[in-house]
């Protein structure tokens, strides 16, 4: 697999965009559930949600699509998210083209049970940088 998966917690990782393949290799891993976060024809290279929706089912993975343009999330996003992370089987993977929007849904979804300082580590040791609003809304973040 050619994707980089990052587990950030036993229960839920990001990824960049997936392809077919990808979700096979994902099952046999042992991810139960794919969160896809990048809204349909968003690039022109990039697999159509309702053929990775069958891929996964046919692999037994859990789905929802939670469409988000970059940047752009709103708190019913966000909430949206968070239930769905209640609501899937774990472990859970979201993705969308690099992963940066799929883990600062986490990071917001997560603000009321981590502290600041833990989701900003969480982050960084997947490689990506949060954007300092998102820590604002954590406890223990300076405002």
């Amino acid at each position: 697999m050619s994707t980089p998966v990052h587990r950030l917690t036993p229960a839920f990782g990001v990824a960049p965009q997936l392809d077919e393949d990808d979700i096979a290799l994902l099952a046999a891993q042992g991810w139960r559930s794919l969160i896809c976060n990048r809204p349909d024809g968003e690039a022109a290279d990039q697999p159509a949600g309702a053929g990775l929706a069958q891929v996964a089912a046919a692999h037994g993975l859990a789905w929802r699509h939670l469409p988000i343009v970059s940047g752009q999330w709103r708190e019913a996003d966000v909430a949206a998210f968070a239930d769905a992370l209640d609501a899937l089987p774990a472990p859970v993977l979201a993705f969308c083209r690099s992963g940066t929007r799929s883990i600062h849904l986490w990071a917001l979804a997560m603000a009321d049970t981590l502290d600041a300082e833990s989701i900003r580590r969480i982050a960084a040791d997947a490689g990506y940088t949060l954007d300092p609003a998102v820590l604002h809304r954590a406890p223990g973040a300076s405002r």
